[in-house]
This record gives C-alpha cells, sequence and structure tokens, in this order.
C-alpha cells in the first residue's frame, strides 16, 4: 500500500447537474498541501464557506450523504469522495458553484477519468492509516443490516451483498480485492439505481430533481399501467419513450455488469467510509447496506482512528521524552493556581503543533458550583484551557516570550461535542494558522481521554501578544 499522501498535479474542472437538487453545478478540482484531507469549498457563497469531508459533519443520509459546515452544505458527495479514496489521493481541494456535484451518469467514472487527467503526485508526508486490529460490528437489527471491520495485514478488500427480494435483482455480491487494479474498471462505471415505487415518494420530498432515465438504472417492482407510464414521463421531464423492460429494468436498459446495482453498493460504502479521514487496512463484509448504517458504522470507525492516533502520538512522545512537565509549563505560563489548566505537554512541533493534558479532578474549585449533584466542566474552562495550550505554542514564535501575555481578540467556531466530567482526561491538539504583527490564530480540538478518543470540544482562537 502507498507510503506517502498524495495530491493531484494541477486543477481542473467538470460540469452537469445536481441529483437531487437538479441545480446546475461546475465542480473544480484543486491540489492541496499534506495533512489537507479533502474539503469542499462553496465559492457561491460569501467568504467561500469550507466543509471538511469528514463524519463528524454528516447532516442527512436520505438517498445520499450530505456534509455541512460554516453555514454551507452539499448534498450527495459518496461518488466524489469514492473516486478520490478509488484514485488513493489524501489532500484535495473541491471547489463547487452550487450545493451539489454534477451526477455526470450516475456512476464515479468520469470523476476518476478526471481525476486521472489532473494526475495523482505524492508528497513528502507520510500517508496515515486505520488499521484494524480487532474485529468491529456493526448491526441494525430492523433492517437486517451487518457491517465488520476485520484484521488484514497491509491491505484492504472489501465485500458488499445486498437483497432486495425484488426477481429483477435477486441476491446479488461482489468483492474489491485490489483497490489500484480493479477500483475504475470495475466499481467506478456502476451507475446508482432506484425502484419504480420509490419515484412518487421521492419526488414528494424534494429529491431526483436531477434525475432520468440517462443517469440512474429505474427497476420496475410493480405493475403499471401505459396511463401511469406517461405521468411518469412528465415527472421526470423525460421526452422519450419509456416502457416496461422485459428484463424489468425501465427502458431495458443494458446493465454494465451484471451485478452492477452490488457494485454500486459497494462504490457507495468506499465513498461513506471516506468520511474517516484516513485509507484502511483492513477487510470490510457489508450486508444489505445503505447511507444510513454505512455512516453509523464510519463513525464507529472514525472514534477508532482518532483514539488510535492519540494513542500513538502519546506512546511515542513519551518514549522520546518530549514532554514539558508542571515545572517547565510554570516557566513559560503567566497563570497560577487556581487558573493554570495545562498539566503536561506532551507533542510539540515548533510554529506548527503543540499537544497538551489536562488531568480533570473533582478537586476543581468550579465543580462545587457547576453543579452540584452533576460536575460538569464548564465549556469556558475547556475553551479557556485549549487557549492555554495554545498560548504556550504561539510563546515560541515570540521573541522575548517572557516579558509577554496573550489576550483573547477573537473565539471562532467553538462547537461542544461531548460533557467534560471529574475523571477524564483531556487532550489538546492546537494547530497554528497564523502570526503576524503580534496576532496569532490558532485552530485546536480537545478530546476526552487516551483510550476514548471522544471529541469534547473544537474552534478557533485569536489572540493578540501583549506587553506585561
Amino acid at each position: 500500500m502507498l507510503e506517502r499522501q498524495r495530491t493531484i498535479e494541477k486543477e481542473i474542472t467538470l460540469s452537469g447537474v445536481g441529483l437531487h437538487t437538479g441545480n446546475k453545478s461546475n465542480m473544480t478540482f484543486k491540489p492541496a498541501p499534506e495533512h489537507y484531507g479533502v474539503k469542499f469549498v462553496r465559492t457561491d457563497l460569501d467568504n467561500s464557506p469550507e466543509i471538511t469531508a469528514d463524519v463528524d459533519h454528516v447532516t442527512d443520509i436520505s438517498r445520499g450523504t450530505t456534509i455541512a459546515q460554516n453555514g454551507a452544505e452539499v448534498h450527495t458527495v459518496e461518488h466524489v469522495l469514492a473516486a478520490i479514496k478509488g484514485c488513493e489521493i489524501d489532500n484535495i481541494r473541491i471547489e463547487l458553484d452550487s450545493n451539489e456535484p454534477p451526477i455526470m451518469d450516475g456512476s464515479a467514472i468520469d470523476y476518476v477519468r478526471t481525476l486521472k487527467e489532473a494526475r495523482a503526485i505524492d508528497q513528502s508526508a507520510k500517508r496515515e492509516y486505520l488499521i484494524i486490529e480487532e474485529p468491529v460490528h456493526y448491526h441494525d437489527d430492523e433492517r437486517q443490516v451487518d457491517i465488520v471491520a476485520l484484521p488484514l495485514k497491509d491491505d484492504f478488500r472489501l465485500t458488499v451483498l445486498i437483497d432486495f427480494n425484488n426477481p429483477a435483482l435477486g441476491v446479488q455480491h461482489t468483492g474489491l480485492f485490489n483497490l489500484h487494479e480493479e477500483f475504475e474498471k470495475e466499481f467506478a462505471p456502476a451507475r446508482t439505481f432506484c425502484f419504480l415505487s420509490e419515484i412518487e415518494d421521492l419526488r414528494s420530498k424534494g429529491l431526483i430533481k436531477g434525475g432520468d432515465i440517462d443517469n440512474a438504472i429505474v427497476i420496475v417492482d410493480r405493475d403499471a399501467s401505459k396511463s401511469e407510464f406517461e405521468n411518469l414521463k412528465k415527472r421526470l421531464g423525460i421526452e422519450e419513450s419509456v416502457i416496461l423492460g422485459s428484463s424489468g429494468i425501465l427502458n431495458n436498459k443494458q446493465l454494465r455488469f451484471k451485478n452492477e446495482p452490488a457494485r454500486h453498493k459497494l462504490l457507495d460504502l468506499i465513498g461513506d467510509l471516506a468520511l474517516i479521514g484516513a485509507p484502511i487496512k483492513g477487510q470490510i463484509l457489508a450486508a444489505r447496506p445503505g447511507h444510513k448504517s454505512n455512516v453509523e458504522f464510519t463513525k464507529i470507525l472514525r472514534k477508532l482512528y482518532l483514539q488510535k492516533r492519540i494513542q500513538k502520538k502519546f506512546q511515542v512522545m513519551k518514549s522520546k521524552n518530549f514532554v514539558y512537565d508542571m515545572d517547565s509549563i510554570l516557566k513559560i505560563m503567566p497563570h497560577r493556581y487556581p487558573f493554570l489548566l495545562v498539566d503536561r505537554i506532551i507533542d510539540f512541533i515548533p510554529d506548527d503543533t503543540i499537544v497538551g493534558i489536562k488531568n480533570v479532578t473533582f478537586n476543581e474549585p468550579f465543580f462545587q458550583g457547576h453543579f452540584p449533584g452533576k460536575p460538569i466542566m464548564p465549556g469556558v474552562m475547556i475553551v479557556e484551557a485549549m487557549a492555554q495550550c495554545g498560548f504556550m505554542l504561539l510563546m515560541n514564535s515570540i521573541d522575548g516570550a517572557e516579558n509577554k501575555l496573550a489576550y483573547f481578540a477573537a473565539i471562532d467556531k467553538v462547537k461542544f461535542r461531548k460533557p467534560v466530567i471529574p475523571g477524564d482526561q483531556l487532550i489538546f491538539e492546537m494547530k497554528l494558522l497564523a502570526y503576524r504583527s503580534g496576532i496569532g490564530k490558532i485552530s485546536g480540538k480537545a478530546y476526552k481521554d487516551i483510550l476514548g478518543g471522544e471529541l469534547a470540544c473544537e474552534g478557533e482562537f485569536t489572540a493578540a501578544i501583549v506587553d506585561r
């Protein structure tokens, strides 16, 4: 498997209409720096807000995966993400002038061809993987869905089974065993599909406005009269004739693969798994998957990924003895009891990143009043602790830091994800975004526990550096 992160060599654009919104859309793939990840950018909105493609930003799974952030959203991202992962690209910026990527022919093949034309190139930074070391299982009894991740040394495989109890489909299964060799030819061309009985409901919910028989396979799962087909034509804006195919597929459309629906379900699953934020080393087995189950399973795997990343970082830093203990912190920080909220620094890269720890105990003064009988660490104290950790990163970028203080100038995009209670250990990961003319900007995340890895808080902080 690849050892280095990859981006694309040049920017490239493709255009079309969105499947569900029906909006015209121009989508431009652009190169991105190391550790950037995958981000969608809404260039049609003020300030061009970015949306990070991870499962924490999923807001809807109605016949597709929608992500949202900073007041902007993008619908039906799974085919684009599948193409990016199928081309083994880690860092890429996707600019859109609408709220949904173009559906093209309902598959991912046009995205793959476009990305290949832009040419993937290696970067210097090493690629991070989620390595499955023990079985991870998701089960939905109501939908009869089972998805499991199993250990598989230094490889990635994916197997999917579908069963819609429909004669035109039957029980289908498919498997991907070599992403590099199989994805483009065997899975990227597989098109999306739906049942004839679903169309009315989907249209009533404001979906498939851009759908037609050229970008989706319509499977006939009930008897329909000629007048119903005429109404169907009007609803979908289809000019050519619509007939009940002898194959059980509208207009006898030829399938690209005998098990094309199963292959498309595998394609969707790759796209949804991309929301982990890292490629997988392991084997995934999925029975009857859909976007809801895919997203729930991805949440489990992303939590595992974050947990392992923090664990690994902590263990490496501890073994190398790169630690600021309390004595060192007191020499840097002007804060004192009861307002010094960082106990240790376990990782530090000058002018880039710092990782700190806060051990939360019942003896914290604020627990006496917040709240009696139900102690919860106030959000403002979590933010203050993150800022103090970031302050130490800033101080290492400033001459004469021992004579300086940092005052809050702005707090932005702060979100509280999990409550923090006595016994928790907070891990702060703070990154320097910019420092200029006495103003520093830092982004950060606070996780609960090295072993738990749950995101408790995230945000961006701006500080003004002043003389003491």
